[in-house]
């Protein structure tokens, strides 16, 4: 089992910058990608962002060019560092981790851009 917690989501204003952390537990070794999502309402989840555990990255239109996921081994965190944010970014955030025939999910993180 493997469990996520996500924090550092809130409120911003237009233009601003927020950095996302998701820390896992638990059965970490059998983690090979972490992914980032988000929600907003009365949408489909979207992928954001993803990083493997070699390094390699790959971001959907919806992170790209403002978004970096990134990660820290020695603390089983891996971050999304958002910025120039827009009305749009206006969503629930989830970190998925991806093991061997199983994916777990984190519970979110509210971030909301907006004046």
């Amino acid at each position: 089992q493997v469990q996520l917690v996500e924090s550092g989501g809130g409120l911003v204003q237009p233009g601003g910058s927020l950095t996302l952390s998701c820390e896992a537990s638990g059965d970490i070794f059998t983690i090979y990608a972490v992914a980032w999502y988000r929600q907003a309402p009365g949408k489909r989840r979207e992928l954001v962002a993803s990083i493997t555990n070699d390094g390699s990255t790959v971001y959907t239109d919806s992170g790209k060019g403002r978004f970096t996921i990134s990660r820290d081994s020695a603390k089983n965190t891996v971050y999304l560092q958002m910025n120039s944010l827009k009305p749009e970014d206006t969503a629930v955030y989830y970190c998925k981790a991806r093991a061997v025939s199983i994916d777990y999910w984190g519970q979110g993180t509210q971030v909301t851009v907006s004046n």
